[in-house]
């Protein structure tokens, strides 16, 4: 068995829909938004913004923006090959996408890794992110498979203290 440490962790699920759905959700704005997000913009390495149904590609910067946090997140796409893996920096580390056809399902796997291991890193990245990531992939599952977000968007939670760590659905 792989040991667990802080620097890193992978989560995985099974989800009933195809590679090209799989991968337009994770790798274009208009994609990731539909369950992720509440705004993504991705900017080539020429400057220009992608269009919503356009593809990331390798160098392009994003700016991210989430449902009930006034935040936004920033990064890099590192790689991005337009079928079934991608990899961009996210939290001060890296986070990667890869899916496998398993003919009935694709195996969603996320591993984020590079993670510092400071006290404040173990708990924000480690911790949060983690628990973030499973709470969005179940909800990527209900969104493929049956229709449904499970995130907050009727309840604005920005002014609850700690809501971030304390809601299961931000």
């Amino acid at each position: 068995m792989k040991k667990l440490s802080f620097d890193s962790f992978t989560k995985k699920i099974f989800i009933k829909a195809s590679m090209d759905k799989l991968y337009w959700c994770w790798g274009t704005s208009e994609g990731i938004c539909s369950w992720f997000l509440s705004g993504a913009k991705y900017t080539s390495t020429s400057g220009g913004e992608r269009k919503p149904d356009e593809k990331i590609q390798p160098g392009d910067s994003y700016v991210w923006k989430w449902h009930n946090w006034d935040g936004q997140a920033t990064g890099e796409v590192i790689e991005a090959n337009g079928t079934d893996h991608l990899v961009i920096t996210f939290e001060g580390s890296e986070v990667s996408v890869t899916l496998e056809d398993h003919k009935s399902a694709v195996l969603v796997t996320l591993h984020q890794y590079n993670i510092a291991t400071d006290d404040e890193s173990k708990l924000n990245v480690h911790y949060g992110c983690s628990n973030g990531w499973t709470f969005w992939l179940a909800n990527l599952k209900a969104y493929l498979e049956h229709g449904i977000l499970l995130n907050e968007t009727e309840f604005d939670l920005r002014d609850i203290p700690l809501s971030g760590f304390e809601f299961v659905n931000v």
